[in-house]
């Protein structure tokens, strides 16, 4: 049987291939022409929409490349790789296609099979993995320093990762708990108007963080862990005069902190213990001027070790491809109009620098 990537009409003439050079892949035997090409074909298209010059046809294990001399080696590379990545385990989409030509191109140091089939935590046959260069690096640091801050925009994994990493500490027994913890502030909104009772007001601003606990925790367990206190999942006011021991702990939503609280937290660290901090300072909620704790922490925290601060940005968002586009959409926005709107301050979006004395 012959599968062919040429799908396009025949009046996108753009799309056809500049002959140059050819090379041909093998496909290990063990591995199911379907895992790698897709159903219906939709790994293939994905390659092919990445490359409009490049001409790829498969016949049997073998997968013929040709066009663009420089093109043809990308191809075969990125099939490389997604024969690496089917191999472990990992099922190919369009959207892995799309990361893994990403990375190739931009050369980047992460091969995209060291980053798609990088384990951190496996639950009820599903594994978590980072999906971009930056997450990668970011679990890294994790592992590396006792204080790491995951900083960037809504949907690049900030949270979710920090949260598998917690559990796979939890499980290793490299800690005794898990303390999660935000700031119970959102825009236009205060705790006192909400019903209920003081538990019920704040459980809806820490619903993200038990939404994640869910995804990597069996179900039954997870009200067990929290009635014994393994897991904590509290508001940031309530870690205010503890030591936290043996513990990972993890800041969400930590933009919304004012300087003092982000120093009450970061001195809660106490033996045996982890902390990451996690926020985007671009979506701040404080009432007035009130500075976040989050925009100066690293210009405070410059030079000390064992702390490290990982940007994440819009490529690695691993939501809807228009997530990305509306998060540079928005950037561009700012850096236009910083300054003109009515009631806004300029904003720097580097950390300011220390003062010299």
């Amino acid at each position: 049987m012959t599968t062919s990537a040429s799908h396009a009409p025949a009046h996108q003439t753009d799309r056809r291939p500049q002959r140059g050079a050819e090379h041909r892949v093998v496909v290990p035997a063990h591995i199911p022409m379907v895992a790698l090409l897709g159903s219906q074909d939709v790994v293939l298209r994905a390659i092919e929409d990445g490359f409009t010059q490049v001409d790829v046809h498969a016949r049997g294990n073998e997968i013929a490349v040709s066009g663009p001399p420089g093109d043809v080696e990308l191809v075969s590379r990125l099939l490389d790789e997604l024969i690496q990545v089917v191999e472990a385990g990992t099922a190919l989409t369009p959207e892995v296609v799309t990361r893994s030509i990403r990375m190739l191109t931009a050369a980047s140091a992460q091969r995209p099979a060291d980053v798609l089939t990088f384990d951190i935590l496996s639950n009820r046959g599903r594994t978590i993995r980072p999906k971009t260069p930056g997450q990668k690096h970011y679990v890294e640091a994790i592992d590396a320093n006792t204080i790491t801050f995951g900083l960037g925009p809504a949907g690049t994994g900030k949270t979710y990762l920090a949260m598998a990493k917690a559990v796979q500490a939890l499980q290793a027994k490299q800690v005794n708990r898990i303390i999660l913890t935000r700031p119970a502030v959102e825009a236009g909104e205060r705790l006192g108007y909400l019903p209920g009772s003081l538990t019920e007001k704040i459980d809806p601003y820490l619903r993200p963080l038990y939404d994640a606990l869910h995804d990597m925790i069996d179900q039954e367990q997870v009200p067990k862990l929290l009635e014994n206190g393994t897991i904590e999942v509290a508001p940031l006011a309530f870690m205010r005069g503890r030591s936290l021991n043996n513990a990972f702990i993890i800041l969400d939503e930590a933009q919304n902190t004012s300087t003092e609280q982000m120093k009450m937290f970061l001195t809660r660290l106490g033996f045996g213990s982890r902390m990451v901090i996690t926020g985007d300072a671009t979506q701040v909620d404080l009432p007035g001027n009130q500075t976040s704790g989050l925009r100066v922490v690293e210009d405070i925290l410059a030079g000390v070790d064992d702390v490290e601060f990982c940007r994440l940005g819009s490529a690695d968002v691993v939501r809807h491809r228009l997530v990305s586009d509306i998060i540079d959409a928005y950037a561009r926005w700012d850096v236009i109009t910083d300054g003109q709107r009515p009631g806004r301050q300029p904003q720097d979006h580097r950390p300011p620098q220390r003062r010299r004395r």
